[in-house]
């Protein structure tokens, strides 16, 4: 496509006036006038549909349409896939969007996120992780997403899976978008809530399905015995919506009505010992066991081979195992957030092995310097492996915590924090 300023989309400016900016240009001008008024995209002739919904931005769908002209046919990939993926080199430009270990916070926004990932001593890290802050241009989204890889290509699927998600699931949504209609006799705020999260979920379902499908397909990537876990989540105003696949964990810090500050376990570990999933699993000739040396440590195993002897049933890639009860589907679920909430933590079964969700609520909580946050929660986790689990290669361990309020206010109603014992 050329240089990111190159492409000249006209828009309407915050006074009604009609101007020609490029893409980079056009997503910082966006910014400044969402406040003010909700501008209306053009490309040539046709007219984009203002706000799909009051939610999405009609920048994206200019962006989408332009790009689709430029290529003088259809595309079996969504139109504004592009578009989304634009947006996110452009977000990463803006450090609203990050890939490593750090910190996101916008200029005005309640967000806060805290990244940490140490590589453990199995080899190179195949953890990685990915905060987006004003997710798809729109100040009141966020996406977060944890990646955990396995097999000798893991850090390769995992990195792939990370890269694909956030512009699939952005495009997704907008398609969904405009393919729904709200029902004009809904005025129980309960089911229009209900409404937009079943928007969500289909999206993700449908992005998962094509994330899997694109890397069974991608000669650059070996996954037939390699995959990764993903957990992720969007928040949107005061919805957030988790979708999981695989072992890695998502825990809400809240406050009770005593002030102690409990953790809620928002994900399911998918383990091939649970019984769903073992049931799925055996109906399709795979078989489930613990080795001799490994008890209490199910995986999931081809019918007439120890191989591949996975601990999740769940992942992208691993398509050894796929026509044997091994399913990328995420469970996708959601929460209001109330004034109680006060931080999520997304986390690889690196932390979940060792840490107790309460201990983590509390790591986090007692951690006085908001972007140490993560960081402190994965050295807690490195000394419990190696006093819990001596002689036994550590894992790789990632944490993302997100912040739901601004520092001062969370501090005035965290109320009162367990302690933690020996990981002080």
């Amino acid at each position: 496509m050329g240089r990111m300023g190159v492409k000249k989309v006209p828009i309407f400016d915050g006074e009604g006036n009609l101007c020609f900016v490029g893409i980079r240009s056009q997503i910082l001008h966006y910014r400044n006038i969402n406040r003010r008024t909700r501008p209306t995209v053009f490309c040539g002739e046709n007219h984009i549909e203002e706000f799909l919904m009051g939610h999405f931005s009609s920048m994206f769908n200019g962006l989408a349409k332009s790009f689709v002209m430029k290529k003088g046919k259809s595309s079996n990939r969504c139109s504004g896939r592009e578009a989304a993926e634009a947006m996110a080199k452009e977000a990463k430009k803006n450090e609203s969007l990050l890939c490593s270990s750090g910190t996101v916070h916008v200029d005005g926004s309640n967000n806060f996120a805290s990244v940490f990932s140490k590589k453990g001593q199995k080899g190179v890290n195949q953890d990685c992780c990915i905060v987006w802050e004003e997710f798809g241009c729109q100040e009141d989204m966020m996406f977060c997403g944890i990646f955990d890889g396995h097999g000798s290509w893991g850090h390769f699927v995992a990195k792939r899976v990370r890269e694909s998600m956030p512009p699939s699931l952005l495009c997704n949504w907008q398609e969904t978008l405009s393919q729904t209609s709200l029902d004009q006799d809904i005025d129980v705020e309960t089911e229009k809530k209900q409404h937009r999260f079943n928007i969500w979920k289909h999206s993700y379902l449908k992005t998962c399905a094509a994330i899997d499908q694109e890397l069974e397909q991608n000669r650059k990537i070996d996954s037939f015995f390699s995959g990764t876990t993903a957990l992720s989540i969007v928040r949107q105003g005061e919805l957030i919506v988790i979708a999981n696949v695989g072992d890695s964990r998502a825990v809400l810090a809240t406050t009770s009505e005593d002030g102690i500050l409990v953790p809620v376990q928002l994900t399911v570990d998918f383990k091939p010992n649970l019984p769903q999933e073992a049931e799925r699993i055996i109906e399709r000739q795979g078989r489930v066991f613990c080795l001799e040396d490994e008890p209490g440590v199910h995986r999931v195993w081809l019918p007439d081979e120890e191989s591949p002897g996975l601990a999740m049933s769940r992942a992208f890639g691993d398509y050894c195992v796929k026509d044997y009860g091994l399913i990328s589907v995420p469970e996708v679920t959601q929460r209001n957030i109330t004034s109680r909430d006060q931080f999520v933590v997304l986390a690889t079964d690196g932390v979940w092995d060792v840490i107790s969700n309460q201990e983590a609520v509390d790591i986090v909580a007692k951690t006085q310097d908001r972007a140490k946050s993560a960081k402190r929660l994965v050295e807690c986790a490195m000394h419990a492996w190696k006093r819990k689990r001596r002689g036994i290669a550590m894992d790789d361990i990632s944490a993302i915590c997100l912040f739901f309020h601004s520092s001062s206010s969370s501090s005035l109603s965290l109320g009162q924090v367990n302690q933690v014992g020996t990981l002080k």
